[in-house]
């Protein structure tokens, strides 16, 4: 039998979109401050050479840039006040998650609720200030060093470029925290979301572009759309697919009389780690080509030379790394985020236990068991998922932005924004039938 949310969920219709208010002024909300994130990612750092770093852009494009210029909506590009993007904050926040694992006083911090959350927060900012002013700073003085990119190098260039740089990341931060509370939710997703669609039309239109002068055929983009559907397919049923642990509640009196025990599920996602390990596999392997690319090869040892071409896209050792670098984050990212034994001593705490499992360590060992194996799929997945488009991409020059990340980015934040929408939905229906409740209550105390 349907679970109520679930009634109500199926009774959604456009009549009740319309009737939300409160809904529609927090999409507009949203949609402003998309906006205005879009508009700078065109305004550019002062005293900077665009016509000659769009010149030096294209021959790295490829690297670590192209994915980053990805993820900023075409800001690297452009060099402009947004390029360092949201990048810095998701580092710090991986950072610190990380040491809330190590270390004892921020585990204890986590473990405080709303207020050891809020603490960790502004750790968080803290560390995207520190991040985001040592890799302005790093991006300063490596425009200084190309020829002709910077109108008059100096100190003033580095501060300006630092203060531009950060200013932008930390306007950034705010404007997804914005559009987290007044807006629709899900804001630093949203605006990595924005970036990536805003450069998917250029893309889809130098492919057709290549088709038509006879670079790419017919057959190669029918494959290529029939390849992002299904993989799109494939990512909606993944992460939306669950292992449901049955959760039993003890009978409980309460007076004279004794209730049932409840029951419910833990549930545990196929994709735990979400799209962390492919961002991190990708960086890690476009570093060594783009550092090269910015040094001179001729200069290089023979056998370094003969790595960076190993490692270019498409090559077996590329796929190789490529594979073996998302298998073990999407394990470490796993365990980091969710900790078997924390979930065993608060299912213990509230008198849950899992039928035929002893609680408390015996649990946690049994979650930890299933989870390793999901976790197993799960990084099969996000293996294929990432590893089809680039195989594609290295045999038909498809461009960049139709990888397997952007797609699985652009789909995960598609279906958080859904359930979002209607969460507030649902709200607003509850909120309806208690109004008519009450009204009905009144009436009839009359």
């Amino acid at each position: 039998m349907a679970s109520a949310a679930e009634q109500l969920a199926s009774n959604l219709n456009f009549s009740t979109f319309a009737k939300a208010e409160d809904l529609k002024k927090r999409l507009w909300f949203t949609l402003g401050a998309l906006l205005v994130y879009r508009l700078g990612t065109y305004i550019p750092l002062p005293g900077l050479n665009p016509d000659a770093f769009a010149q030096a852009f294209r021959g790295q494009s490829g690297g670590i840039l192209g994915l980053f210029n990805m993820f900023s909506g075409g800001a690297v590009e452009r060099m402009a006040i947004f390029a360092l993007g949201i990048m810095p904050y998701i580092s710090a926040s991986i950072i610190v998650q990380l040491m809330t694992s190590v270390v004892p006083s921020l585990e204890q911090l986590k473990k405080e609720g709303e207020q050891g959350r809020k603490i960790i927060n502004q750790y968080t900012r803290y560390g995207t200030v520190l991040l985001g002013t040592l890799q302005a700073y790093g991006i300063a003085v490596g425009l200084e060093s190309g020829a002709g990119l910077v109108n008059d190098p100096g100190w003033f260039f580095r501060i300006s470029t630092v203060v531009s740089l950060l200013g932008g990341t930390m306007f950034l931060m705010w404007l997804g925290e914005q559009i987290t509370s007044r807006g629709i939710g899900n804001g630093i997703s949203l605006i990595i979301f924005a970036g990536i669609v805003a450069a998917l039309p250029g893309a889809l239109a130098g492919t057709l572009e290549l088709s038509r002068t006879g670079a790419l055929s017919i057959g190669v983009v029918i494959a290529v759309v029939v390849m992002a559907v299904g993989v799109i397919a494939l990512i909606v049923f993944v992460e939306r697919a669950q292992r449901r642990l049955l959760i039993q509640y003890p009978k409980r009196q309460v007076g004279n009389r004794m209730f049932q025990g409840d029951t419910s599920h833990l549930p545990l996602k196929l994709n735990t780690a979400g799209v962390i390990p492919a961002i991190f596999a990708s960086s890690l392997l476009l570093l060594p080509a783009t550092l090269a690319g910015f040094s001179n090869t001729s200069e290089l040892p023979s056998w370094a030379t003969s790595i960076i071409a190993a490692l270019g896209h498409g090559r077996p050792l590329y796929m190789a790394l490529y594979a073996a670098m998302i298998a073990f984050f999407a394990f470490f990212y796993t365990a980091i985020v969710f900790n078997p034994k924390d979930t065993a001593d608060n299912l213990k705490k509230h008198g849950g236990f899992i039928p035929g499992i002893r609680p408390g360590e015996r649990t946690a060992e049994y979650i930890d068991y299933v989870l390793t194996r999901i976790t197993v799929i799960g990084a099969a997945y996000l293996m294929f998922v990432c590893i089809l488009p680039e195989i594609l991409i290295a045999q038909t020059g498809v461009p960049f932005y139709l990888g397997g990340t952007s797609l699985l980015i652009v789909v995960s934040v598609t279906l958080d924004t859904v359930a979002q929408i209607q969460g507030h939905l649902i709200a607003q229906q509850y909120e309806g039938l208690i109004k008519k409740s009450k009204l009905r209550g009144g009436k009839r105390g009359r």
